[in-house]
């Protein structure tokens, strides 16, 4: 009944609810510490029987270093036979890592070449090792239910100028206390709810605020305490850093811990946006990763701590610094295997009565369906006329007839999130994995599932990634290829016209009479069933629209692959890629973008945020429905469909001139791509970053940034005021033109330009530089 587990003083403290507590009652502690001074962390040598025994004589004189012995495991997923490893242990988990760099750069330098030592288990994190080596659970069994939370918040500025007086626990402000100050009232408060609630999860709203509120109780004489030990308090385990992955600067906050209770950062936890506690639980006890561990972790992360775990099953260990060259080929398998999905160009403008069909969880099923993996493709244990063994399309690359490692480690992830999908359909709680959720949490739970499955492809093709092969990732994507191609084959044949196909996804229309001469097309679901059967790979029915957009790239009239909006048969409206899925739009402009779709039907209906933006900056992720079902007319296009938008634009930019919008919903959502000092020209970012310098606000490469433009004409600093400013006034200009390039990706598809939507408005307004 795991609840925490951390490291004093290199031994392991495991939080553990008793085994006789009773939630009912209440009575007795609701978490005990269970120290283990005996545990010790070790990391595994493999090569020569000589050089092995040579180097345990000569860690024999680090202090650092426990003993050493020898155990039989596996070297690589593909080894059948097996052989003798070193066994390093050490007297802490720190301790891995350095004394790990003294063997490869002191001991096989000097005695070996380069290579000849391979070092597994040396860069796991130390609470998910502590799980691995000693079959620790990483969170109780009666998670998430049994889980008590407590959401504490405290607002960014607040934050930054010291100041708790405002703080937040469970969602409340605290209540004045007579002859105290604020501050001093909101930490009794805190104090208060701590003991109440005794939380085990404490959900923060940035986790700087933990030694933050320590340090001001200290300061006022407030007896506090986070954690469950009365002499411990909080501890930085890692500091805050910039990043760059796949071209995208990204920020990781400093993190901290306090005994016995998981600390979730809601500012630097990916995966509770989308997944919740429900979704956390779940990855954690597939990953082996406790709580805390899991809330901090990456995509990335998360999958590499289930490989990991499910590679321990078979005997094998974690490498460091994987080492798994590309294998020799010819230039024409090369030119055929580097390639990605199948993309066809969307036929820019409006297309009634289509249907969408996508493939579900695509490369995932790929890969379990056709046993890829790493030690599969390309295997050198099987001829190519061994029973079982299979061939990729166009690459000629066998597959191995033994059950794979991957699919090992996607089949109970694909299964759970299907039935997750039904019990959140079906409203009444259901079985997901090892437990019965409800249906919120079972959709919680698909969506935290979805990111992994999202993120299994590419990191086949990583370069760190410790059981991933570049023959695997090629393998994948042209299995993907020819399913989709034989999916446009099929609607085709069945009297369908392909309008739009991308990587796993085909939209299609009637051509009016199939091959057969029969009138009707052959029904849609029929044919995706057919597909399904013959390609392995399940080919759902995702929707059927009254009328689909494709939008044009901005100054082309070549269609843009991921920016779609349209009406579905069955009442709502689906939206991709356009500004109203894209994070930085502002509310107001996201709002308005919607209410001119609808009028393209004439609905009328009230506004309809969506709070599925898209993380990045333009684009879209392809997930979620977009904006949700509304009633409204029969779905049919009304007369001049792109002069109804404009009118709805026409009234948005009216309320803009006459003051007439709140600047909340004008506040700019963006991230830092640099550090403030490395801007070298007047942006608004750079703008903005300067403000919150003024604010004593730090800011570094990769976090966060919101703002209101309030004259764009200023410099510096003075262009706009940030959000927790409270800005009174803004710049009419900017929104404006924000305003009409909204309303261009709605009547773009219908022929329209920017001279026709200026044309309709006629406000004959004078444009700045900057509009251009």
């Amino acid at each position: 009944m795991t609840l925490a587990v951390e490291f004093v003083d290199g031994d392991p403290v495991v939080w553990e609810r008793p085994a006789d507590w009773d939630g009912d009652s209440g009575d007795g502690p609701r978490a005990v510490a269970r120290r283990d001074p005996d545990y010790e962390p070790a990391f595994l040598v493999a090569g020569p029987s000589r050089a092995r025994a040579r180097l345990a004589d000569w860690l024999a004189g680090d202090d650092r270093v426990t003993g050493t012995d020898t155990v039989r495991r596996y070297r690589s997923l593909g080894d059948r036979d097996g052989e003798r490893f070193l066994r390093v242990r050490v007297h802490a988990p720190d301790a891995v890592r350095p004394v790990a760099r003294r063997v490869r750069r002191g001991f096989e330098r000097a005695h070996l070449s380069p290579g000849a030592l391979r070092l597994y288990d040396v860069d796991l994190d130390p609470t998910v090792r502590y799980c691995l080596d000693t079959g620790t659970p990483p969170v109780p069994a009666d998670a998430p239910a049994g889980l008590s939370t407590l959401r504490v918040d405290l607002p960014e500025d607040a934050l930054a100028a010291g100041d708790v007086s405002t703080l937040r626990v469970g969602g409340e402000r605290a209540a004045p206390v007579p002859g105290r100050g604020e501050e001093a009232a909101a930490l009794e408060t805190l104090r208060e709810a701590l003991g109440r609630v005794d939380p085990d999860v404490l959900v923060v709203s940035s986790a700087a605020l933990l030694p933050l509120v320590a340090d001001r109780a200290a300061d006022l004489g407030v007896s506090f305490c986070w954690g469950r030990h009365p002499n411990r308090g909080v501890q930085q385990v890692a500091g805050a850093n910039s990043y760059e992955s796949y071209g995208r600067v990204g920020f990781s906050p400093a993190r901290y811990v306090v005994p016995g209770r998981a600390v979730v950062d809601r500012a630097g936890s990916f995966l509770w946006g989308d997944g919740r506690l429900e979704g956390l639980v779940y990855l954690a006890r597939r990953s082996c990763r406790p709580l805390q561990a899991a809330a901090r972790a990456s995509i990335g992360g998360v999958l590499t701590s289930m490989q990991v775990y499910h590679a321990r099953g078979r005997g094998v260990h974690a490498p460091w610094r994987p080492w798994a060259p590309e294998q020799f080929k010819p230039l024409s398998t090369l030119h055929d295997a580097d390639r990605g999905g199948v993309t066809l160009s969307p036929q820019v403008g409006v297309h009634e009565d289509v249907v969408e069909v996508d493939f579900a969880s695509l490369y995932p099923a790929i890969i379990r369906a056709h046993n890829v993996s790493g030690e599969t493709v390309r295997c050198d244990c099987c001829g190519p006329d061994d029973p079982g063994v299979t061939e990729v399309p166009g690459l000629g690359y066998r597959v191995c007839a033994r059950e794979g490692f991957l699919p090992g480690v996607l089949a109970p992830l694909l299964d759970d999130r299907a039935d997750a999908k039904t019990v959140a359909a079906g409203g009444d709680p259901g079985v997901v994995g090892d437990g019965e959720v409800t249906p919120t949490g079972a959709e919680r739970i698909a969506d935290a599932i979805k990111w992994v499955l999202v993120s299994c492809f590419g990191y086949q093709g990583y370069r760190n990634a410790k059981f991933g092969r570049i023959e695997c990732h090629e393998a994948i994507n042209a299995y993907a290829r020819e399913a989709l191609l034989d999916a446009k084959d099929a609607f085709e044949a069945g009297g369908w016209r392909t309008v739009h196909a991308i990587v796993d996804s085909v939209w299609v229309t009637p051509t009016g009479a199939a091959t057969d001469d029969a009138a009707d097309p052959v029904p849609a679901r029929d044919l995706a069933a057919t597909v399904s059967d013959a390609v392995g790979v399940p080919l759902e029915f995702e929707a059927r629209y009254d009328w689909v957009c494709f939008v044009p790239k901005r100054d082309s009239r070549a269609g843009a692959l991921t920016k779609y909006f349209g009406r579905r048969a069955d009442g709502g409206y689906r939206v991709r890629g356009i500004e109203c899925r894209q994070r930085s739009t502002t509310t107001f402009v996201a709002d308005a973008q919607r209410a001119m779709i609808r009028a393209l039907c004439g609905d009328e209906g009230d506004d309809e945020r969506d709070d599925e933006r898209n993380d990045e900056a333009d684009g879209d992720d392809g997930v979620g429905d977009g904006a949700a079902a509304t009633e409204c007319t029969d779905g049919a296009l009304i007369d001049d469909p792109p002069a109804a938008a404009c009118r709805v634009l026409a009234g948005r930019l009216r309320d803009l001139r006459a003051g007439r919008v709140d600047p909340a919903d004008l506040v700019i959502r963006t991230r830092a791509s640099k550090d403030p000092a490395a801007y070298d020209r007047d942006t608004l970012t750079a703008a903005a970053l300067a403000r919150y310098d003024r604010a004593g606000v730090e800011r570094s490469a990769g976090q966060g940034v919101t703002y209101v433009v309030t004259d764009d004409d200023a410099r510096g600093a003075g262009r706009v005021r940030l959000a927790f400013e409270d800005p009174a006034d803004y710049d009419t200009g900017v929104y404006r033109e924000r305003l009409v390039r909204a309303a261009l990706s709605v009547v773009s598809p219908f022929g329209w330009d920017r001279e026709d939507v200026e044309a309709f408005l006629g406000d004959g307004r004078d444009a700045r530089l900057s509009t251009f």
